[in-house]
């Protein structure tokens, strides 16, 4: 195994206008297999939608790093979250996605369990000889260490020593806000290379005119043939490069933890299925709050969870497998009550641009993999695709946030050519801390 020390990975230098990350960072699997116990199994983690078990003894299964894991609604309503395996010889004991269930019996020996985690049954047990010593085990399922709900999201840790989930999603949670309080009953959802590339991506305003061309002159093509109502309302290319007065376009912001803001202006329209509630959201939020739900956003919650309010509403759910291999799920989701046509209005968008069959994710996941191979070893190891806007991040918020009162710890506001990617610079720092006790 080749040692590594921190400043080997990342060159951290702000007094010299400098942030720079090492390829191995990408490549590495021995900091892969630390990165899954320090990051992804040593602090919070999203696990799920509250939404996904809603009703009593409803479940769905997910994984914190590489543990499978059960969240389960019991018969009384209360969501508990528990390691998917059993005690007895470590079995999964759930292999459906989801499902409700009032009992699981593990697929192996029979060991049976009901919606709380309790464990109900051991086969033959009586028969069973076994010493004093079994009947002072605990039986049950072993829950989670930390499990937590913040309006509908659901997170989870192995790890007991962390913050509270509040303190740990701070200011993130007014963005999460502008996701939840589309609808008052809230939100659903509508669908079913390494990781810190798709981390990254979500967060890449540089790429989008260079990877998504095609996407960009279809866009023009509608705008300019409208050729129906629902075209006609549909967004153009210039609704992503919309300016306010003083010729800001957008702009970037940065969290503590390692969460991450990139937001364009975009029009109060009937580009966006939202629209149709217009009124109720100015009567109910205020016009600068409606006016954050009609804009852009791409929020990341370090390190596993991007909500991404562009083309449509999308969720999407990291789940690193290997050093050079990734998994992500990803869901169009929805204000509830929205009414059918433009339910049907925003899939056909979220279809358009997400997804293998959309315009725009086969475009980013083949930069993904053609990058991975870039990583390589070789004798110029940093990369040089963190320092633009290094300049124009500036210690706390800006007009923008203020509108809101959301608090960042840095922010850029950008022109249509700035495309800030000094804000990748916090993911980084937020893998540093978690990294610092066994990395020198």
């Amino acid at each position: 195994m080749k040692s590594f020390a921190l400043r080997d990975l990342i060159d951290d230098r702000p007094q010299d206008g400098v942030f720079r990350v090492n390829r191995a960072l990408f490549r590495d699997q021995a900091l892969f297999e630390l990165e899954m116990k320090h990051i992804f199994e040593g602090g919070w983690v999203f696990v799920g939608m509250a939404t996904q078990a809603e009703n009593p003894h409803d479940y769905f299964t997910s994984f914190i790093g590489r543990v499978p894991i059960i969240v389960q609604r019991d018969g009384e309503g209360t969501l508990r979250c528990f390691v998917n395996a059993c005690p007895h010889k470590g079995v999964r004991l759930v292999q459906k996605l989801c499902g409700s269930a009032r009992r699981h019996v593990c697929p192996y020996h029979s060991w049976t369990f009901d919606s709380t985690g309790a464990n109900k049954n051991i086969k033959w047990q009586k028969a069973g000889r076994y010493a004093p010593g079994f009947d002072e085990d605990n039986h049950d399922l072993a829950p989670v260490a930390r499990f937590g709900e913040y309006r509908g999201f659901l997170f989870a840790s192995l790890n007991a020593d962390v913050p509270s989930l509040e303190a740990y999603l701070g200011e993130a949670r007014k963005l999460m806000d502008l996701v939840v309080d589309k609808s008052p009953e809230g939100v659903e959802l509508v669908y079913a290379a390494n990781w810190k590339m798709q981390l990254e991506n979500c967060s890449d305003q540089y790429h989008f005119t260079s990877t998504h061309p095609s996407y960009i002159r279809i866009l023009d093509q509608r705008a300019r043939e409208q050729v129906d109502e629902v075209v006609q309302s549909s967004i153009g290319a210039a609704d992503f490069w919309q300016e306010d007065a003083a010729g800001v376009t957008g702009g970037t912001m940065s969290f503590d933890h390692g969460h991450v803001l990139n937001w364009g202006v975009m029009p109060v329209s009937a580009a966006l299925p939202e629209f149709e509630r217009v009124e109720e959201l100015t009567k109910r939020l205020g016009v600068a709050k409606r006016n954050w739900m009609f804009n852009m956003r791409n929020l990341t919650i370090f390190p596993n969870l991007q909500l991404a309010d562009n083309a449509s509403s999308q969720m999407r759910v990291i789940r690193p497998i290997a050093a050079g291999m990734t998994e992500m799920q990803t869901w169009c989701i929805a204000p509830r009550g929205e009414s059918a046509e433009a339910r049907r209005f925003r899939i056909r968008q979220y279809e358009d641009f997400f997804n293998p069959t959309g315009m725009a994710t086969p475009d980013d996941t083949v930069c993904y993999e053609e990058a991975q191979l870039g990583m390589a070893e070789q004798d110029r190891p940093w990369l040089q695709g963190h320092a633009r806007g290094l300049t124009a991040s500036v210690e706390g918020g800006n007009e923008w946030s203020d509108r809101i009162g959301l608090k960042p710890a840095r922010s850029v506001l950008a022109d249509a050519q700035l495309c800030d990617e000094s804000l990748f610079g916090s993911y980084y720092r937020a893998w540093r801390e978690r990294m610092k006790e066994v990395l020198a």
